[in-house]
């Protein structure tokens, strides 16, 4: 049979924009191996560089907004991307460079609002309200966990009804969807809450057994669900698909040094 050269069908590109974790187990480097997994083309452009390793966060180095603003407008009026996945976005000026260059894609954005880590510094200077007003218009998604759901609207988020009143508060902020992520919320399972207005959808899972926290857990679930929005799954699917991609890493965590393993 004669050979012939098939077409060269490209993954579909996810845009990524994060803080640099030196470490590899969150952050940016992370997010370019979950996303490289599941059949993306990453492509990225790093907000912000960490001091920190596997024991926690020293210190923020936010970049320039203006040179963030310059990169993604450079890069997105040349390579269409399928999914946007934001992360630690450092200062509500680059919050607004950001959402400044989100305007050349119609691309769904998932925003894992990075701002306080479970061990180190704030990560997150300035005014965050207005980073989330600012954001706002482009997201399809945003993730917090209780704690950051606390901080993004100043109400107390300790069970599965203030997670859902807090994910309707951010829904009226002009965000279509809200995902609570019930990690530190009580339970025998990991229950996470999806919210889309009046809608509240429980997503139930496993409470995987770990000695201590796991490094990276939430940049793995908001960037898998952006890779699966990129290969045109579902909202609901995405996030439950994703929700089982971290449950996995969970259970077999990697350690690359003297503190917390992480999923990557």
């Amino acid at each position: 049979m004669p050979y012939r050269e098939l077409p060269h069908v490209a993954a579909p590109g996810v845009l990524l924009v994060g803080g640099l974790d030196p470490s590899g187990g969150a952050g940016f480097i992370a997010d370019i191996r979950i996303a490289s997994a599941l059949g993306c083309r990453p492509v990225g452009v790093v907000s912000a560089l960490t001091d920190q390793n596997t024991v926690g966060v020293i210190a923020a180095n936010p970049a320039d907004p203006a040179v963030i603003a310059n990169q993604l407008s450079t890069l997105l009026t040349d390579v269409e991307v399928a999914a946007v996945k934001i992360g630690m976005i450092a200062s509500h000026d680059i919050a607004r460079a950001v959402a400044d260059a989100l305007a050349l894609t119609a691309a769904p954005v998932v925003w894992d609002p990075v701002v306080a880590p479970t061990r180190g510094a704030t990560l997150f200077e300035g005014d965050l309200a207005a980073a989330v007003d600012a954001l706002a218009p482009h997201l399809a998604l945003i993730t917090p966990n209780a704690h950051e759901a606390e901080l993004l609207t100043g109400r107390r988020v300790a069970d599965a009804a203030s997670a859902i009143v807090a994910g309707r508060e951010l829904c009226s902020r002009g965000i279509p969807a809200v995902l609570i992520k019930g990690g530190h919320l009580p339970g025998d399972d990991a229950v996470d809450y999806l919210i889309a207005g009046d809608d509240a959808i429980a997503l139930p899972g496993p409470r995987v057994p770990v000695r201590e926290s796991v490094h990276g857990t939430g940049c793995a679930l908001a960037t898998a669900i952006a890779c699966k929005l990129a290969h045109k799954i579902a909202l609901r699917a995405a996030c439950e698909q994703a929700k089982l991609l971290v449950a996995q890493r969970l259970a077999a965590p990697v350690s690359a040094g003297r503190g917390r393993a992480s999923v990557v």
